[in-house]
């Protein structure tokens, strides 16, 4: 059984480019990726959890829907859509208390008509697909590789790739609006691959978004990135036209464009640190 705590606010303002509110009812992520996982670091950073361990042992926000029913209120007339999640992972893999609780509180958005943007590395359950909550919500899986490998090395505890693409094409069949997060998306140097053959592996969704990997881990193991993400880039955007497939650039991915600087960067001098998290 997971463990819980109670928190004093769940709704807030989104500073990523492509959402408006934000809800993680979650604290911590069993996924453990190592990519490295922004999430994780943040949370070390500002204390609220000590090391990796603690991290990959998440516990539930148990009063989430009281907050809700509290805030929705408060929020209602500035929200245009709610994203789960940004710092876990609302459908996480092997947790059924969590994903209780995500479709619950997809339900409860949908009695105010509010629409939500889901994005997960788990797998989307058949309830989803047994009734269409709320039209206008968009479900989302992240991925960047269908390499078995790299999900092993990185990802390990995350729903594996077929699983994955399955549910979230089960979701598309039933007329759900399904999109994929392709961010951050690795060099070479970390996995050398084909862009096209991910890309073909989930051609039948409506949105696909692609950043790059936007720590200085890959400036300094990756003289190319430059050239590297504005090819993989202009390689998306072909795909999408090809598929008719709307796609979102992330900014600060291709190069000739101004420069954005991303919320609160980490800086790191080599990859192993985040291959060796501490115990």
């Amino acid at each position: 059984m997971m463990n819980r705590i109670k928190r004093q606010s769940l709704l807030y303002k989104s500073k990523v480019e492509y959402a408006d509110f934000c809800i993680n009812h979650v604290e911590g992520c069993a996924h453990g990726c190592m990519f490295p996982c922004y999430a994780f670091l943040m949370a070390k950073r500002f204390g609220k959890v000590k090391n990796y361990s603690e991290w990959i042992k998440p516990k539930l926000v148990s009063n989430a829907l009281e907050l809700l029913d509290r805030e929705i209120p408060r929020y209602r007339k500035e929200i245009k859509s709610v994203h789960l999640c940004f710092t876990t992972d609302p459908f996480m893999y092997k947790y059924p208390e969590v994903q209780r609780m995500s479709m619950k509180i997809i339900e409860r958005l949908a009695r105010d008509k509010i629409m939500c943007t889901v994005l997960t590395k788990g797998i989307y359950p058949k309830e989803l697909m047994q009734k269409k909550i709320y039209g206008e919500n968009k479900y989302g899986i992240t991925l960047v590789s269908t390499d078995r490998i790299f999900r092993y090395r990185f990802e390990r505890f995350t729903a594996p790739y077929e699983e994955r693409i399955s549910a979230l094409k089960s979701l598309h069949r039933k007329g759900l609006n399904t999109w994929v997060s392709m961010e951050p998306y690795p060099t070479p140097n970390i996995i050398k691959q084909n862009l096209t053959k991910v890309l073909e592996s989930v051609s039948f969704v409506n949105r696909i978004v692609f950043g790059k990997l936007n720590y200085n881990v890959t400036t300094s193991s990756f003289a190319d990135q430059k050239a590297f993400y504005n090819e993989c880039a202009e390689q998306a955007m072909d795909f999408c036209k090809d598929h008719n497939i709307e796609y979102h650039i992330k900014h600060g991915t291709i190069t000739d464009e101004p420069k954005i600087i991303e919320p609160i960067p980490i800086r790191c001098s080599n990859l192993n640190r985040f291959l060796q998290p501490t115990l």
